[in-house]
């Protein structure tokens, strides 16, 4: 029996930061005025997010609070070496919701770079802070902040398996869908608002399209033999993928609402896991045609395949970034499973990670981090980390092995 539920994750995320980039902003988040009296600290939730990210460092402000209709001393904060100064309240309205504001300082400058303000349910409170916190990102980096996108994953207990969407901290974690048989590769559409993913329920792979609002889903392949790897087309229309129905798994691409698939390429090896490029034009996918698995490169409407991957006998679970410039696999290296990054335009490869069994790369929307699960301490974990493998951030889980995660889109 498979059912909905909405419960909220009784196991809290912990989110640890460490690593130094190599230029980090610093930056002095102080304690928003009625901080302290609110159900969610939203000083301390910006600059983790700001910290996460790989291009912030905190600035001691121990002590201070300021809100944002005050302007800075920005001689003292220079001294303590911050060049940009993030300030604000909160406030419970008398119909019990809040009012937050915030506003950002460059303290080198004495410029005020704008501010925020939202009324909000206490639910909506985190969301918020992780607003705010994309606001300053943009600010100061120029690039889209995506601290209030979601991510998917899976767990596996020891009598059931859950898909989770989350915040990207790992925080708020909701539970869509609770199954005794497993689930696998959950992946975001386009447009934020649904999952697609595979369920074992039928006692055979099967995909289904799930609505996040409504919980309701969609069977959108059940064909002879196994369904499995869902890759969402860039505008949403078309769902690229594995079937094993003609004998072998191979790739086919057919209407996200289901229908007629049609097959993609021609070979007597296994073809699997798909991920298009963002501009809709091809797909990476692994193949063992050449006699190991590796990572191959076609038009999304198919035709000839290239090698891409070259370095190593194993590659898996190609992930192409936003920009098109980079590629996140992972390569088996002297039996053990590592995230590897290659630069598209030069093919240089590298590994970012000192992990040992890295799964499933998956891009932020900005592209300036990858999420992707691993083993720490014999415990599966979550970890975000930035391309340089310099900062890294482990979103760990108290309960369950955690697994296949995917970076939901900016909109939201």
């Amino acid at each position: 029996m498979v059912c909905w539920v909405g419960a909220t994750a009784s196991a809290q995320f912990r989110v640890e930061v460490s690593g130094v980039g190599l230029t980090q902003l610093p930056i002095a988040v102080t304690a928003f005025r009625g901080d302290d009296v609110a159900p969610q600290k939203i000083a301390a939730i910006v600059l983790s997010d700001l910290e996460r990210s790989g291009q912030f460092r905190g600035v001691d402000q121990a002590g201070s609070m300021l809100d944002e209709t005050i302007r800075p001393d920005f001689s003292s904060w220079r001294q303590k070496g911050a060049d940009s100064m993030v300030a604000g309240s909160i406030n419970r309205l008398a119909d019990g919701r809040f009012d937050v504001r915030m506003r950002l300082w460059d303290a080198v400058r004495g410029q005020d770079l704008g501010g925020q303000s939202f009324v909000v349910q206490s639910e909506d409170l985190r969301l918020v802070a992780h607003r705010l916190a994309d606001f300053v990102y943009e600010k100061l980096t120029g690039d889209k902040g995506v601290f209030s996108t979601r991510i998917a994953y899976v767990t596996r207990g020891s009598k059931n398996y859950n898909l989770w969407i989350a915040d990207a901290d790992g925080e708020n974690a909701q539970s869509a869908l609770n199954s005794p048989e497993p689930i696998i590769s959950p992946a975001w559409a386009p447009n934020g608002s649904q999952l697609a993913y595979v369920s074992f329920e039928s006692r055979k792979p099967v995909i289904f399209v799930h609505d996040i609002a409504t919980g309701k889903r969609k069977l959108v392949a059940n064909f002879k033999g196994s369904n499995s790897a869902p890759a969402w087309s860039p505008d949403g229309k078309s769902l690229v993928v594995t079937l094993s129905r003609d004998g072998i798994s191979q790739l086919y691409v057919m209407d996200s609402n289901g229908g007629e698939p049609r097959r993609l390429a021609q070979s007597n090896s296994i073809d699997t896991e798909p991920s298009f490029t963002a501009d809709g034009k091809s797909l990476y996918f692994v193949s063992d045609r050449g006699g190991s698995p590796q990572v191959y490169r076609m038009a999304a409407g198919g035709g000839s395949p290239e090698r891409v991957t070259f370095s190593g006998s194993y590659n898996i679970s190609p992930s192409p970034s936003p920009d098109g410039k980079w590629l996140a696999f992972i390569s088996r290296v002297n039996g053990v499973f590592k995230l590897h990054l290659m630069d598209l335009s030069s093919g240089a490869v590298s590994a970012i990670t000192e992990t040992s069994a890295d799964e499933k790369p998956s891009f932020s929307p900005n592209g300036r981090l990858i999420i992707y699960a691993t083993q720490q301490q014999g415990k599966e974990a979550l970890m975000t980390t930035t391309l340089d493998g310099r900062v890294k951030a482990r979103l760990a889980g108290q309960t369950g092995d955690i697994r296949e995660p995917d970076w939901g889109p900016l909109q939201r």
